[in-house]
């Protein structure tokens, strides 16, 4: 729990000025509620005392600081809100950067909703670290401190003070520790609860088709149950922590109050000036107590957010990549792989050349390794033995950014993110200008169609493109990829799922705008207008010259 906590600290030493800053702003609005009860106690003993002129100069003082309270407050929720967010902003660029490099290909086993909770909710419940743990105690730990120093003339009072308020300031930390197994239990329970909801509705077609409506809501009502149930449990352990703080708090009021009495009419000034001290300790103190369920659910978010980020990177990229190489040729020579060692081998000796320019279309069913290929070129996937070169340098030795810059991918399944086309279209070059996509479009035979729109590039494309039909979509993925400028491109079952017609149209499309390219058609079949200037088969984990 520690280790994770200190780890998200670390994470946001970049926002350490602002965070501080914050701290800085809790401690001082501290001081000045403080300040504005012992003015008042200080009024209030000196009327006991008969001390006139000591009692009008306290109630002087307190004339600004009436006004400077709340202005305080205010700077402290804003620059501390302010320095939370930065901080939870970083996280989560940082979540996500880690995320891309460790599933390139894809979230494989991992489930969606259960990924976007541990980036969006697991990454909120950091804030509870540093608004509802670090600030409530830098204001409890000054607030303490000052009530001992402005008490320490009389030390059995400043004792009888300043215990309680010391034990209230430790209760988080004692109490974090076991509140920590519920709060892991409810971040599970909180990703179990959006995988539930977010699975069912992303296949919503096959869903609704399989009349599997109910069963899916069946299981969202369980485990909605289940995530209540886990709150509950963390709920209790807040609230006793709650219930204890206020016995604490209490507990300092009754020592002033004791000592007062003890002392009698000689020690009545000073008693009241104890109790007003303690008043204003106890608001410093009073969001303490919960803060060690804050501290548990941050330490069972960064938990969830570690285990995944931590995650070994399928193909990593080299210490010192090699420089760029000259050409792009490709060649691979004893490739063998598989996606996983209990997994027989899709490739077992594969030998492959691919020489600049090449119009090479490599065939083969279900399974024979077309996919995994591509993956393979794309560094997203790693060879557990042979070597692929790309312009003669390892394929290893280049960092993956190096790559996917002079290979780029049309695939099957090629998305549309819910964006505008030109968002979507930038993504391959995020400085292009309206020209230029204008330029790709028409290329990819969608800019008639795009024009007739009454938004144009600013259409908004819709979750995976559902604005479009199938065709068009994968006419807008291929202006995309028109726009890099990328010398080698792998075609991935372009044209899976297309009618006839609008297969034979595509294809035709990808031979005249791909000329001059090095083409990789991987699919299961030729339709007759591909013109590869190589055919070659996929059998038995080796690539063998078509024979018809």
């Amino acid at each position: 729990m520690w280790r994770d906590l200190a780890r998200v600290l670390r994470l946001w030493r970049p926002q350490a000025g602002w965070l501080l800053l914050g701290l800085a702003m809790a401690a001082a609005s501290a001081l000045l509620g403080l300040a504005l009860l012992a003015l008042a106690g200080q009024g209030v003993a000196a009327a006991i005392g008969s001390a006139g002129l000591a009692g009008v100069a306290a109630l002087l003082w307190l004339r600004p600081l009436v006004l400077l309270r709340p202005a305080a407050r205010w700077a402290e929720r804003m620059l501390t809100h302010d320095a939370a967010f930065r901080a939870l902003a970083d996280t989560r660029v940082w979540f996500f950067r880690r995320l891309a490099e460790r599933m390139p290909a894809g979230i494989g086993l991992a489930r969606a909703g259960d990924l976007l909770g541990r980036l969006v909710a697991d990454v909120e419940a950091l804030d509870g670290l540093y608004l509802r743990a670090l600030v409530p105690a830098t204001a409890a730990l000054v607030s303490v401190l000052a009530v001992t120093l402005l008490l320490g003339a009389v030390p059995a009072l400043a004792a009888l003070v300043a215990a309680p308020l010391l034990a209230a300031l430790l209760l988080p930390l004692l109490l974090a520790p076991g509140a920590a197994r519920a709060a892991a239990d409810v971040a599970r329970a909180q990703g179990r609860l959006r995988a539930a909801a977010v699975d069912p509705l992303t296949g919503i077609e096959d869903t609704l088709a399989a009349n599997a409506e109910a069963r899916a809501g069946v299981a969202l009502e369980r485990e909605g149950a289940a995530l209540a149930a886990a709150q509950r449990r963390l709920a209790w352990r807040a609230a006793w922590a709650g219930a204890a703080g206020t016995v604490l708090a209490q507990a300092a009021l009754l020592g002033a109050l004791a000592w007062g009495l003890a002392a009698g009419s000689a020690g009545a000034a000073m008693a009241a000036l104890a109790l007003f001290l303690a008043v204003a300790a106890a608001e410093a103190l009073g969001l303490l107590p919960r803060a060690g369920a804050a501290l548990a659910a941050a330490a069972a978010g960064a938990g969830r957010l570690f285990q995944a980020a931590d995650a070994p990177v399928p193909v990593p990229d080299p210490a010192v990549p090699a420089a760029a190489p000259a050409g792009h040729a490709i060649r691979l020579e004893g490739v063998r792989f598989r996606w996983a060692p209990d997994r027989p081998p899709v490739f077992d000796g594969l030998d492959l050349d691919i020489p600049e320019g090449t119009h090479l279309a490599l065939l083969g069913p279900s399974g024979a390794g077309k996919s995994s290929l591509a993956a393979l070129l794309l560094k997203l996937a790693a060879p557990e033995a042979g070597r692929i070169t790309l312009g003669g340098v390892p394929l290893e030795a280049l960092a993956a950014e190096e790559v996917r810059g002079r290979i780029a991918c049309l695939t099957q399944d090629a998305r549309l993110f819910g964006d505008s086309i030109a968002a979507n279209l930038r993504i391959a070059a995020p400085l292009a200008p309206d020209a230029a996509l204008w330029r790709a479009l028409d290329r990819a035979g969608i800019g008639g169609l795009v024009r007739a729109l009454p938004e144009g590039l600013a259409t908004f494309c819709g979750e995976g493109g559902a604005r479009f039909s199938g065709g068009q979509a994968r006419r807008l993925a291929l202006a995309r990829v028109l726009l890099s400028a990328a010398p080698v491109v792998v075609l991935d079952e372009p044209t899976a799922g297309l009618d006839a017609a609008t297969e034979r149209a595509f294809l035709e499309t990808l031979g005249q705008v791909l000329a001059g390219r090095t083409v990789i058609l991987i699919t299961h079949r030729l339709v007759g207008v591909e013109r590869p200037s190589r055919i070659m088969r996929l059998v038995a984990g080796r690539a063998i010259p078509a024979t018809g």
